[in-house]
């Protein structure tokens, strides 16, 4: 390697801060870390003493078996670097892998790989499964099923999270400048969602039309500070312009300027000074005109986005955004519950009827399409990043009628809970 990755003690210290929010659960056992150079090649020196499980062991002891697990570990440390996340894969011996990507500016140094367990508790099919995959590397089928079984289980979302707390420890420990990689992540998330709805809609009648009320609508997320439904409809905007002129960077760019003064108008009615933006305005333009590919144009659009609302929050003196941000609060804080509007308005000091006024005034949607928007993407996220059935997750968005849920899920979404998430696994 040209640069260390960082030294025992700074892996050490990582190692103790993953295994003290992971080890002690019952359902994660103790998941060992693995450091690697940019080149996926294991550095020992800053290895868990037993980062490789028994079943790993049996698998590496053949040349043929270490190579592939070699080339496994170059491909996760090129996605991690390429997307700027960590990336979790089932690897060609069938076992659960997750690696965190490691950058210092633009250069990337290695990855830091856990995981080496299983999903759920392995039935005949999934050692069936393994067993093929592992046929040309290990004849001792025997002791293969017992080290299966010797696997730790840990549920997609455990995995998930564990992954998300070592992408921070590391380069909160490490001090090194994440800029890049958050970049590159943003990049990543917002071309993945971006993505989605382009193939929800690219065979209606319309697609590619622009959206002139979705900029509406836009506006009154950044004037009351929504920032997640802003991201949303921000890209439902990009993907339809690149429906309609895909590869254009021109045109895209003419866009973005477009959807920079819109952005700008929000923030001034949300309660930014318009001296201040106008500064910020040029500092946007002058880096929009140096970007050339369309993936890093829609991440400025959207750092633009969040800017905005950063500056909306921290200067918003509006008072009639002020009163609706108790409703917002008081929506974000129990939609997970049953909620009526009067409970909403209640939390809000106003009538039923005067905030339905001002919040459809001001957000420019219904506040019980707000309340649905909110439950609809908790229950995205859950199919995404759980295994939970849909019965749990229609309760813990907030319903209490499956059919209902169902319903309502796929009139916002496009189509029903559990395609959403064939879809979304595929990827």
């Amino acid at each position: 390697m040209e640069k260390t990755l960082f030294t025992k003690k700074t892996f050490a210290k990582i190692e103790t801060a993953f295994h003290n929010n992971f080890r002690h659960k019952a359902s994660c056992g103790k998941m060992a870390l693995e450091a690697t150079d940019a080149r996926g090649r294991e550095i020992t020196q800053v290895c868990s003493r037993d980062c490789h499980p028994g079943f790993c062991k049996i698998v590496r002891k053949s040349l043929a078996g270490l190579n592939r697990c070699r080339r496994e570990r170059l491909k996760s440390v090129r996605m991690a670097f390429e997307t700027g996340q960590p990336y979790i894969t089932i690897c060609y011996a069938g076992i659960v892998l997750a690696c965190v990507p490691i950058m210092d500016k633009d250069k990337p140094l290695g990855g830091i790989f856990f995981g080496k367990c299983l999903w759920e508790k392995p039935d005949a099919m999934l050692i069936e499964d393994i067993n093929k995959r592992l046929r040309s590397v290990h004849k001792d089928k025997t002791r293969l099923i017992q080290a299966i079984r010797k696997l730790s289980i840990v549920p997609a979302r455990k995995i998930h999270e564990a992954a998300e707390f070592l992408f921070v420890a590391v380069y909160e420990v490490t001090g090194l400048d994440r800029h890049v990689i958050q970049w590159r992540r943003r990049r990543s998330q917002q071309q993945s969602e971006i993505g989605e709805f382009i193939r929800e809609h690219k065979e209606e009648s319309g697609a590619g039309q622009y959206p002139i009320e979705a900029e509406k609508q836009l506006m009154g997320k950044v004037k009351i500070g929504d920032r997640i439904g802003a991201r949303e409809i921000l890209n439902m905007i990009l993907a339809s312009i690149m429906l309609k002129d895909p590869g254009d960077l021109a045109v895209l760019r003419a866009r973005m300027l477009e959807l920079l003064s819109i952005l700008s108008r929000s923030a001034v009615e949300g309660g930014v000074g318009a001296n201040f933006l106008l500064e910020k305005n040029l500092e946007y333009i002058n880096k929009a005109m140096q970007i050339d590919n369309q993936q890093d144009l829609c991440v400025w659009i959207g750092s633009a986005l969040n800017d905005f609302i950063e500056l909306v929050y921290s200067t918003q003196d509006s008072k009639r955004v002020s009163q609706i941000k108790p409703a917002i609060e008081y929506i974000e804080a129990h939609y997970d519950r049953p909620i009526t509007l009067d409970d909403i308005a209640r939390a809000a000091h106003l009538s039923a009827s005067r905030l339905s006024h001002v919040f459809k005034k001001q957000a420019g949607i219904t506040i019980i399409d707000y309340l649905t928007n909110v439950r609809i993407q908790c229950a995205k996220e859950l199919l995404i990043s759980t295994n939970k059935n849909c019965t749990e997750i229609c309760f813990e968005a907030g319903y209490n009628n499956q059919s209902y849920f169902t319903r309502t899920f796929k009139e916002v979404v496009g189509v029903p809970p559990r395609q959403f998430r064939e879809m979304n696994r595929r990827k």
